[in-house]
C-alpha cells in the first residue's frame, strides 16, 4: 500500500494535504477530541468556556491566559518528520485546521498554507475593525484593547459558533475541486464544514490517500488507507 500511494504521488499533477491535530500530535502538540489521549484538549477542558465567544465575554481573563499557556508550550515544540516531509514539497498546498506554526517552521511557504481555522500566531481586534497583529509566541501579550478601535483582542483562532475565514475557506473550496490527490492526514473527518472539503474532491474525481492511526470518518472516501503515524508514512510517500 505504501508503494502504491508513492505511485499515485508520483503520478498526480495536483497534489494537495488535508491535515488535522494527528499532523502536530506527534510534536507534542496535545489533541483537541481524541477520545484515546488522556491529554486531548476538550479531555481536561470546557470547551465552550475557552473557545467561544460566549466564554470569551464570560471571563476573558481567563481564555487569554489559557491561550497564553498554550503559546508558551507551542514555542518549545518543534516540526516533526511530516511536517518536514509535506515541506520538502514545493508543488503542494497544504490546508490544515491547526493553529499552530509547525508546517511555516519546517520550511513551508506560508503562501502555500491554507489556516482554515485560523491561527494562534496572530491576535485580531473582537471587534468590527479587522485589526490584526502577529504575537511573540515566547511572550504572549495577556488581555489588552485594540490599538485601533479599543475592543478587547483575542487569538486569531475560530471559535465554537464562528464562521470559517471567508478568504480561507474559498481557496480551500478551489484546491479540493481542482486537485487529482487529496492527501487526508491526522485527522478524524468529525469537524464539519472542513471534513466536507474530502467528499468534494472525491466528487470531483480525485484519489484520497488517508494516513492516520486509525479509522476516520475519511475511511470510507479512501482510494488508499494507510495506517500510521504522519511522521513514519509521510515520508515514505513523499519523495522529494
Amino acid at each position: 500500500m505504501i508503494n502504491a500511494a508513492r505511485e499515485l504521488v508520483r503520478r498526480s499533477q495536483s497534489i494537495v494535504s488535508f491535515s488535522g491535530a494527528g499532523l502536530s500530535a506527534e510534536s507534542g502538540v496535545p489533541t483537541f477530541r481524541d477520545r484515546s489521549e488522556p491529554n486531548s484538549l476538550w479531555a481536561k477542558f470546557d470547551p465552550m468556556a475557552l473557545a467561544s465567544p460566549q466564554g470569551f465575554a464570560a471571563d476573558p481573563k481567563m481564555v487569554i491566559e489559557w491561550y497564553a499557556w498554550r503559546r508558551t508550550r507551542l514555542a518549545t515544540l518543534q516540526p516533526n518528520a511530516a511536517h518536514r516531509a509535506l515541506a520538502s514539497r514545493r508543488d503542494m498546498l497544504h490546508i490544515t485546521q491547526n493553529v499552530d506554526d509547525l508546517l511555516e517552521r519546517a520550511g513551508t511557504d506560508a503562501k502555500s498554507i491554507v489556516h482554515l481555522h485560523g491561527t494562534i500566531t496572530e491576535d485580531r481586534c473582537h471587534g468590527s475593525c479587522g485589526h490584526v497583529e502577529a504575537i511573540d509566541l515566547t511572550n504572549p501579550p495577556l488581555c489588552r484593547t485594540c490599538r485601533v478601535c479599543a475592543a478587547p483582542m483575542r487569538p486569531n483562532v475560530v471559535w465554537f459558533g464562528e464562521m470559517l475565514p471567508r478568504g480561507a475557506w474559498d481557496r480551500a473550496e478551489r484546491a479540493c475541486e481542482e486537485c487529482d490527490l487529496l492527501l487526508v492526514i491526522g485527522t478524524s473527518a468529525e469537524v464539519h464544514p472542513a471534513a466536507g472539503l474530502i467528499g468534494l474532491a472525491k466528487s470531483r474525481g480525485a484519489k484520497i490517500v488517508v494516513v492516520n492511526p486509525d479509522a476516520s470518518g475519511a475511511s470510507h472516501l479512501a482510494d488508499i488507507e494507510l495506517s500510521g503515524k504522519a511522521g513514519e508514512v509521510l515520508p515514505r510517500i513523499l519523495p522529494t
